[in-house]
Order: C-alpha cells, then structure tokens, then sequence
C-alpha cells in the first residue's frame, strides 16, 4: 500500500555561482541530487551567463534552473540542498556576495511556505531576471502569484543575460 511519503512531488531549483568553476559545481550539485533515491532530475534549463545582482562589483554568474521530482517534504528539501552546499563549501560570507554554488527552492508544488527558514515561492524570484530567464526555458507556464513565468520574465529587465550552453544536458557533460 503506498503512503504519503511515497508520493513525488514537484518543485523547482533555482542554481547559481561566480567562484572557482561554478558550471562544474552546478553540474555537480545536480548530479548529487539526481544520485539520491528520493530526488530526481526532471528537466535542467539551459546555461546562462549573467550580471552580479545585489552586490554589483563581482564576478558574472552562472545560473541555471531544474525541475525536480522529490519524495522528500519543503523543509528535507532545504535541508539537502543545503547539505549539497556545504558539502561543496560552500561559505556564505556576505548577502548577494560571490559563492562557489548557491541553491534555492523556488517552487514546491503549488505550495505557499513562510517559516523563519523558508519561503515558497522563493519571495524575490518575480524580480530576478537572472532567476526568471532559466525558469522560463523549463517552467514558463507555472503560475507565481498570479502570473505565469513567462509573463513575469516580460516585465523584466533582460540586460546582459546571455545564453552560454543551450544544450539543456550542459550539465551530464
């Protein structure tokens, strides 16, 4: 008889760095989760180069979205991913600072999340084109507070956004 933990769900992952190799640490990450009996790697969007955010005197970003399915709750999800990032060494110095790798849970499902620790929907990913531009290629039609992706990547601001890999297997390379 199957159970509630049986159940995949889906959620989407936000993945990106500037330090080192952060194509390999991506490429990585996603291996790791994709390795695990209770996550899979569903869809990978392409790669894309992209222009410091927040903290505008670093290094470009590489960033990249997954659609995966998971057996595991919100909060285990975080939990792994945030066990990927340490594991990878991932320090967190300072906000919007430079990072070797960096995950986030954007979507869980049609979930709404806020605790102290997580949010889902990811509270700043309408305003990210950086977030919006690689959702787009694997989730455009996902509804975010009222309005799909797409739409949310129309009103953005796409300056400087390139595409590095179109090859959506970039990172099984």
């Amino acid at each position: 008889m199957k159970t509630a933990a049986d159940a995949w769900h889906t959620a989407t992952l936000g993945l990106g760095g500037n330090i080192g190799d952060p194509v390999a640490s991506m490429a990585r990450a996603l291996t790791l989760l994709d390795l695990r009996e209770d996550c899979r790697v569903a869809e990978v969007s392409g790669l894309y180069r992209t222009p410091p955010w927040g903290m505008v005197d670093q290094a470009e970003f590489y960033n990249a979205c997954a659609l995966v399915e998971t057996r595991l709750s919100p909060r285990a999800l975080l939990s792994t991913c945030l066990e990927i990032e340490r594991d990878m060494k991932r320090e967190r110095i300072e906000r919007w600072g430079p990072r070797t790798i960096d995950i986030d849970i954007l979507t869980f499902e049609d979930i709404l999340l806020v605790d102290e620790h997580l949010k889902i929907p990811h509270p700043r990913m309408t305003e990210r084109a950086f977030v919006l531009k690689p959702l787009s290629d694997i989730a455009a039609g996902q509804v975010v507070h009222g309005k799909t992706v797409a739409e949310w990547l129309g009103q953005s601001d796409v300056t400087g956004i390139t595409l590095a890999n179109g090859n959506r297997g970039w990172w099984r390379a």
